[in-house]
């Protein structure tokens, strides 16, 4: 009988081994988990925020044409109320993060701007003119500027 008592104790340690690492592999199972859900929590979170964040830029997009066609208009009618219009309008897009991308006498950059002629004189590779205005919403390009680029031509050719 003593024999016996031995017999089951030696199998119910072995169990109780077996249990406890079934509990620890459940365990980490359980946390890796509960951590990738996490992860995916921030993730979305992370992407419904860039979404918001950028949603404006399409109807963005759209007034930026507008605002083209004023300052168009400025420019010939020197009126003091379009003036103020066109301020109010640009400080209006600076607040909701749209700025003016500065390129004129910058080196050219193809991220930001887009070629649209070549032209002789200033420094090689330099913007010389600006036909239409980039703008940037936050830190993204949306509509990229398109300019006029400067190339040093060689005379001895």
């Amino acid at each position: 009988m003593i024999k016996t008592a031995k017999k089951t104790s030696a199998v119910s340690e072995e169990e109780e081994l077996n249990l406890k690492k079934q509990i620890e592999d459940l365990t980490g199972h359980w946390k890796r988990a509960l951590a990738d859900y996490q992860n995916l929590e921030k993730r979305q979170a992370r992407e419904k925020e860039e979404f918001v964040q950028y949603a404006s830029g399409s109807l963005a997009l759209r007034f930026l044409s507008v605002l083209d066609h004023l300052e168009k208009a400025q420019d010939h009618l020197k009126d003091t109320g379009l003036d103020l219009a066109v301020k109010e309008f640009k400080r209006v897009l600076s607040e909701e993060g749209i700025l003016e991308i500065e390129v004129l006498g910058h080196e050219f950059n193809p991220e930001e701007m887009e070629a649209v002629e070549m032209v002789e004189g200033g420094g090689d590779n330099k913007v010389a003119g600006v036909i239409t205005k980039g703008y940037r919403l936050k830190d993204k390009v949306i509509r990229p500027a398109k300019v006029k680029v400067s190339k040093i031509v060689n005379s001895n050719n």
